[in-house]
């Protein structure tokens, strides 16, 4: 059975070889290419070059995070031409497997591998962080705003920082509570724990609450859709309602049963991928949004690019970094909360990020 196997894989990749088709492996992090955040973004860049480029993908998403090194061993056995470990935790599995095949090429996101033959696809989350930190202080009607991270590690502090800054930019008198739902790799999928956190937040005054949570953060949004607003006889001492700037904004049934009288909406802001529109809680986008905007982290364009690179044959290895400038974040408006975000705010946070850009603002990372 085993030889039989073998012989398989080795008539594929000839044949592979012969008709010149790249072939890419995908090894996901936890949470799957699915978790509709960071996996699923290098996921729908690994597809766009599918078609686009006429690669073949493989996808390997594991059970355990010790089956890791084995999916992408498995990869550069099967002679595939570019391996990408999606996610810091998968560091150690590509640099060692790369050091292995020399001749091969593989990538990493979210971390720096010391192969030469590892391309690191690093962003600068800080930079998009800022921008939808500046957005959530201007439409704060409490002037209190929440931070959920997922796992307690430098580079989910980097989305804290930013988010922290660009709200204190917007409005110097913001307050803003930051968790995180765990120290090991779970805290990436405890969407329980992440709606706890939600729960406190809110017990705080907090009425718009950032997650850069991975799984978990499906939590924070499950809590806002039960909730869907702050009270005003609810409100801790020292907060109140300063502004109101959704009163025009049309209103399902289901909140205004549930909202009525003195009340301030609630939303998320969703991360990585455009999550605005898991926020359309009755399905119907001309009504009120719960998902004030998403910080988009452009893993796809980082995927697709370097995809494109070994399809070309332009590979090197070494460190990529994507910030505002190069197109590697940013934040989403679309149909879900054009109704959210005015075109006067808009044109405020385009000025910041042009400064962002320009070097006149320096966001902080930690």
């Amino acid at each position: 059975m085993k030889k039989g196997l073998t012989l398989a894989l080795a008539l594929s990749t000839t044949l592979a070889a012969a008709q010149g088709a790249v072939r890419v492996g995908m090894a996901y992090d936890a949470g799957g290419k699915a978790d509709k955040s960071f996996n699923q973004s290098a996921y729908e860049g690994s597809q766009r070059a599918s078609k686009a480029l006429g690669i073949q993908v493989k996808d390997f998403e594991p059970s355990d995070p010790s089956q890791v090194i084995q999916g992408i061993r498995s990869f550069a056995t099967e002679g595939f031409d570019l391996t990408i470990g999606v996610g810091f935790a998968n560091n150690a599995s590509i640099s060692q497997v790369a050091k292995e095949n020399p001749d091969l090429y593989f990538g990493l996101i979210d971390d720096v591998s010391a192969a030469k033959n590892v391309a690191s696809l690093v962003f600068k989350e800080e930079e998009g962080s800022y921008l939808v930190g500046y957005l959530a202080a201007m439409n704060s009607s409490t002037g209190v705003l929440g931070f959920v991270g997922g796992m307690d590690i430098p580079l989910i502090h980097k989305f804290e920082a930013g988010y922290t800054a660009g709200a204190k930019a917007a409005n110097p008198k913001v307050k803003v509570y930051a968790q995180y739902v765990g120290t090991t790799p779970d805290a990436w999928n405890n969407p329980g724990k992440a709606k706890e956190i939600a729960a406190s937040m809110r017990s705080r005054g907090a009425d718009i609450i950032f997650a850069a949570a991975g799984g978990s953060g499906n939590g924070v949004i499950d809590y806002i859709k039960q909730t869907q607003c702050l009270k005003a006889g609810s409100l801790p001492s020292g907060v109140k309602f300063a502004t109101n700037n959704f009163a025009n904004v049309g209103k399902s049934a289901s909140y205004k049963n549930a909202c009525a009288g003195n009340t301030r909406p609630m939303f998320f802001i969703g991360v990585d991928s455009n999550q605005n529109y898991l926020g359309d809680f009755d399905k119907n986008p001309a009504t009120l949004n719960h998902g004030l905007t998403s910080m988009l982290k452009r893993v796809d364009n980082a995927v697709y690019a370097l995809i494109k690179d070994v399809k070309g044959g332009s590979f090197k290895g070494g460190e990529r970094r994507f910030g505002l400038k190069e197109g590697g974040v940013g934040y989403a408006v679309d149909a879900y909360n054009k109704g959210l975000i005015s075109s006067t705010q808009v044109a405020k946070v385009e000025a910041v990020k042009a400064q962002i850009v320009s070097g006149k603002i320096k966001v902080p990372n930690k």
